[in-house]
Parts: structure tokens; C-alpha cells; sequence
């Protein structure tokens, strides 16, 4: 098939030559012109406006959106709403909060434009091993997308997760998932960096958990790689961001009445990273210090 993607970053780059790969005929714009070019390299069909992406394709359009959540996203579905037509398909693969994505998917439907919401996981390993792809929206959107959905996913990792907004919220707690998931890691290591064992063999010890432990997965796997590169992490600075997922799951566990202290927690862990020093940990200190006469340190 015949589509469109607009923003060519990392993902959305990748997922261009994925599909070219695949042998479907593909349409690439960006806000930097250059990169539209670059992937016209690899068989890509560049445009320079949305207009002329629009003009490149014929019915039913199928217009893949990969660019940042919020108002860029919403810019860029208003914009495309104005200039397609009945019948036509506009898919957000970033990582939109589920509620805009219910949104849009009405915005659309009043339209008479399709609207499928597609939670994208993968990164850059996506290229080569396929993403998983969770997809709310309508059927008929969803089989006029779907040749080039089964391309991106691997075998078994493409599933239609219900109406629009479905599939943003199954990736959000994907990603909440992945935090607990993360934290739980890191804090297992620090244990082990910290033994009475002397200098344990971090890299070694992740290793053999890939094969037969019960805490195997592919997180598992990038640390092996990561620590095999630097075995100490000198080189990485502990400050954790967050984009988002991770709050819009804690939201909802609160908004559902789903005790998610896990999740929870771990994205306070990751809030706590970016402090180079906590004022709380300062009151609480200053508190010990007055009602026991606990010893401070001075900065």
C-alpha cells in the first residue's frame, strides 16, 4: 500500500525504511526538509508541505503522524482534518495521552475521517525487530491500515485493542509497566553494587539471568549491553526523565480506584533523580536534629 509519515525522527525515520523494506510505497515529510530527502535515498518519495503529501496520495489516504504528544499532535490532526477526505485514515503512533486520542477519534468521525491510535513500542531496535503495535479505532480504519501495520509488527505483536483512545491507553500502562519494570532492575543492582561480597561481577551476574532465571526479558538484555560498556556507569549521569506515560498511568490507577504503588513509586524515584539535593531530605534532617539532637551534616 501507499502511505504517508509524517516526522522522521528516530521512530518515525526507522519506520519509514521498515515499510520501504516491506515493499510498501511510502511518503515522508518533516518539518526538516532534510530528512525527507535523506530517507528519498532509500526509495522514500519526499514532500515539502502537507499539502503535497496530501496531493501524492490517492483514496482511501492512509497518513501516519509521528511526531511529539500534545499540541503539536493536535496541530498537526487539525491540520490534516482540513485537508483529507471521506474515508480516509490519519494514524497517531506517538505517545498521545488516551483521552486526546478519544478526542481526536470523534474530531474525525465528524469528518467522516478515520482515526486509529496506535501505541508504538520499540525504539530503535524497532528498525530491525519490528514494533508492537497496540491500534484502537474503527474496523474499517483499521483494514485500510492494516498491510502496513503487520509490516511494522513483528509476528504476534499486532493486536486491534478496541475504539479509538483504546490503543494510547494500552501503551500508557505498558509504559508504567516498564517503570515498575526499570526500578525494580536498578535498585536489585545498587544491592549488588554495594555487597559485602568486595566487587561482584555486575555484567557477568546480568548475563546468566538472561538464560533459565525467571528475571529474564529484553530490559535485562540492553543492561547487559549497558554495563558491558561501562561496568560501572561512570559514564551516565543518574538523572531519569519521564514523558509522560508513567504519570497518565498513576492518574488512571487513581481515577479507577487501583491501588499502583509500584508504578507509583517509581515514578517518584524518577521525579527524585533530577534533584541534585532534596529540600525534603533537608527538613527531615533539620527536624531529627531539633526534637533528638541527631548530628547534620553542612553542605
Amino acid at each position: 500500500m501507499k502511505i504517508a509519515m509524517l516526522g522522521l525522527g528516530k521512530m518515525g525515520g526507522n519506520m519509514v525504511q521498515r515499510l520501504l523494506k516491506g515493499g510498501h510505497k511510502v511518503v515522508a515529510y518533516d518539518v526538516d526538509p532534510k530528512r525527507a530527502i535523506e530517507l528519498s535515498h532509500q526509495g522514500a518519495e519526499p514532500a515539502a508541505t502537507l499539502d503535497e503529501v496530501v496531493s501524492k496520495l490517492s483514496g482511501p489516504r492512509a497518513v501516519w503522524a509521528m511526531v511529539p504528544s500534545g499540541k503539536i499532535t493536535d496541530d498537526l490532526i487539525t491540520s490534516l482534518i482540513g485537508k483529507l477526505s471521506k474515508g480516509d485514515v490519519i494514524i497517531d503512533g506517538g505517545n498521545s495521552n488516551f483521552h486526546d486520542s478519544i478526542r481526536h477519534g470523534k474530531e474525525c468521525e465528524s469528518k467522516g475521517i478515520h482515526f486509529l491510535d496506535a501505541g508504538t513500542s520499540g525504539g530503535v531496535w524497532g528498525l530491525k525487530n519490528g514494533y508492537c503495535l497496540m491500534v484502537g479505532g474503527s474496523d474499517e480504519g483499521y483494514a485500510i491500515a492494516e498491510p502496513a501495520l503487520k509490516t511494522l509488527a513483528p509476528e504476534n505483536g499486532l493486536h486491534h485493542t478496541g475504539p479509538a483512545g483504546s490503543g494510547h491507553f494500552v501503551k500508557m500502562v505498558h509504559n508504567g509497566i516498564e517503570y515498575g519494570l526499570m526500578a525494580s532492575y536498578a535498585e536489585g543492582f545498587e544491592i549488588l553494587k554495594t555487597s559485602p561480597f568486595g566487587n561482584l561481577d555486575l555484567p557477568k551476574i546480568a548475563g546468566i539471568w538472561r538464560y533459565g532465571s525467571v528475571v529474564r526479558s529484553w530490559l535485562l538484555e540492553l543492561l547487559v549491553d549497558a554495563l558491558e560498556k561501562d561496568p560501572k556507569l561512570e559514564q551516565i549521569k543518574g538523572f531519569v526523565e519521564d514523558s509522560g506515560e508513567g504519570r497518565w498511568t498513576v492518574q488512571a490507577a487513581i481515577d479507577q480506584n487501583v491501588p499502583a504503588p509500584i508504578i507509583t513509586l517509581s515514578l517518584l524515584q524518577r521525579i527524585a533523580s533530577r534533584q541534585d539535593e532534596s529540600f525534603s531530605a533537608k527538613v527531615q534532617a533539620a527536624l531529627r536534629n531539633e526534637f533528638g539532637g541527631h548530628a547534620v551534616k553542612k553542605s
